[in-house]
C-alpha cells in the first residue's frame, strides 16, 4: 500500500537543520528529565500484600502466582485480551505480544514477564505457536485475577474500575473511552488490556503498579520507532494534520489485525 504524503516539511540546509535539531534536542531533555521525574514517582508508590492464592494453568499444569516469578524477585505481567469463548487473541493485545522478544536483558535484572488471559490454557498454547511467541503464557480461567486487577470488568463479579475511575465516576465524568458515557450492564465481561508489576519478598507477593489505556501504548505497533520518523504513526489524530493518510491501525482501530493476517 502506497501512503499518500502530505504537509511534508520545508527543505533546508545541513546547517539550517542541525539548529533546528538542537533547539528540538531541547525539548527533548526536558521530556526526559520529566520521565525520569515520573519513573522515580512511580517507584514511591506505596503496593498492595497479595493475600489472595490465585491459581494459573501453564504448560505444565497449575501454578500460583509466586511460580510466575520463575525465581526472580520481580514480575510483569501483561494482561492480554483473550476471553474464555474467543477463537483468538484480541489484534492490539497481538501487536504488543508481537514485541515481546528476548527476556535476557529482563532476567539479568532479576525481572520476569509473563502474559495473564482468561482463556482456557490450551487455546493460549494453540494461538501461541500458531504466532511464534516464546514468552510464558497463562490462563488465570476460572479465577478471579482478571477481575480483581481490573482487566475484566463484571460488576456482578467485583466493582468496575475502569482506567481507576468507579461506575459512579464514569457515570459523571466523561465516561466510558468508547461510549463517552456510564457503565451499562450489557458492558460486563468486557475485556481490558494493561499491564501490572508485582514485587516478591521472600515468599510475600506485592502489587506495586498498573497501567492501561496510553499507559501501555510504548508496547504496541512499534510506536517507540515511528515516533522518531517523518510520517509518525499515521494515525488520523497526529500533528502535523495531513501528514499521512491514516492507516486505521492504531490500538483498537478498525484495521488493525492478529499480526498473521496482514
Amino acid at each position: 500500500m502506497m501512503t499518500t504524503f502530505g504537509n511534508l516539511p520545508e527543505v533546508v540546509s545541513p546547517d539550517e537543520w542541525l539548529a533546528a535539531r538542537r533547539e528540538l534536542l531541547r525539548l527533548e531533555k526536558e521530556v526526559t528529565h520529566a520521565r525520569d521525574r515520573l519513573n522515580a514517582e512511580r517507584r514511591r508508590l506505596p503496593m498492595v500484600r497479595i493475600t489472595k492464592p490465585y491459581v494459573f494453568e501453564g504448560p505444565d499444569g497449575p501454578v500460583g502466582l509466586l511460580d510466575l516469578f520463575e525465581g526472580r524477585d520481580q514480575l510483569v505481567i501483561h494482561h492480554f485480551m483473550f476471553a474464555p469463548d474467543w477463537d483468538e487473541g484480541c489484534p492490539s493485545c497481538s501487536s504488543a505480544a508481537d514485541e515481546i522478544g528476548n527476556l535476557r536483558q529482563l532476567h539479568v535484572r532479576n525481572t520476569s514477564l509473563a502474559a495473564v488471559s482468561r482463556a482456557p490454557y490450551p487455546k493460549l498454547a494453540v494461538f501461541k505457536e500458531r504466532l511464534g511467541w516464546t514468552f510464558p503464557w497463562y490462563s488465570s480461567y476460572p479465577g478471579d485475577f482478571n477481575y480483581d486487577f481490573h482487566a475484566t470488568l463484571d460488576d456482578r463479579v467485583a466493582p468496575v474500575l475502569l482506567h481507576f475511575r468507579t461506575q459512579a465516576e464514569l457515570a459523571t465524568e466523561k465516561g466510558t473511552p468508547w461510549t463517552d458515557g456510564p457503565w451499562t450492564a450489557d458492558m460486563n465481561g468486557e475485556e481490558m488490556p494493561g499491564i501490572s508489576a508485582f514485587l516478591r519478598v521472600g515468599d510475600e507477593v506485592f502489587h506495586t503498579y498498573s497501567t492501561f489505556g496510553r499507559g501501555i501504548e510504548d508496547f504496541h505497533n512499534c510506536y517507540r520507532y515511528l515516533d522518531l520518523t517523518l510520517l509518525g504513526r499515521q494515525e488520523a489524530w497526529e500533528e502535523p494534520a495531513g501528514r499521512a493518510e491514516p492507516l486505521g491501525l492504531q490500538v483498537g482501530g478498525p484495521s488493525m489485525r492478529v499480526p498473521d493476517r496482514y
